[in-house]
């Protein structure tokens, strides 16, 4: 059995997060709809982790996808949630709380010759005077959001301006709490 193919748990909280997902690319939540009448691929998760300020974002300087956000596969029996702050800890060292709305469903190849994946980013708003503690030869950095990076998903830098945006105009950080709706 794969430990990566998503289970009935994972899959049904796959579904809850993607609909409550406060934006939607690549035709994810269609997709996932598709997928789960069929074989599955693995899904994944990750965390737009800001700073206070919502002027920075954590990055993670990944072997041969450049510099990415935290975020790997979700294991079986495993909520996307649950994956995204384990992943964010595995690679950083931070442990944080999630905002309660996951900020995106995305549908991405990691690799050419991979299935696509579902992806769940959360966000969320931590202290960046924290130590990192980075994985071995994938160094963890904090990267300021006016300026671009090099990694697999240029997406993102523009994902994650938008989303901090929103954070900011709806000063949700300071009360985790969605006061936007959701189309």
């Amino acid at each position: 059995m794969n430990p990566h193919a998503p289970d009935q748990h994972t899959l049904r909280a796959a579904m809850i997060d993607a609909d409550l997902a406060e934006s939607e690319f690549d035709h994810a939540r269609s997709w996932l709809d598709i997928a789960r009448t069929g074989t599955l691929a693995p899904f994944s998760a990750d965390v737009w982790a800001f700073d206070e300020t919502l002027q920075k974002i954590l990055l993670v300087r990944h072997r041969w996808r450049g510099w990415v956000v935290p975020g790997g596969m979700i294991f079986r029996g495993e909520t996307p949630r649950d994956a995204a702050r384990r992943e964010l800890f595995e690679e950083t060292g931070i442990a944080a709380d999630l905002l309660e709305v996951p900020a995106a469903v995305t549908v991405r190849s990691y690799r050419s010759d991979w299935t696509p994946t579902l992806g769940l980013t959360y966000a969320a708003v931590v202290d960046h005077s924290l130590p990192l503690r980075s994985e071995r030869h994938q160094p963890a950095a904090w990267q300021p959001l006016g300026e671009d990076w090099k990694g697999a998903f240029p997406e993102d830098i523009k994902r994650s301006r938008r989303f901090a945006r929103l954070l900011r105009d709806a000063n949700l950080h300071a009360n985790h709490q969605r006061i936007w709706s959701c189309e």
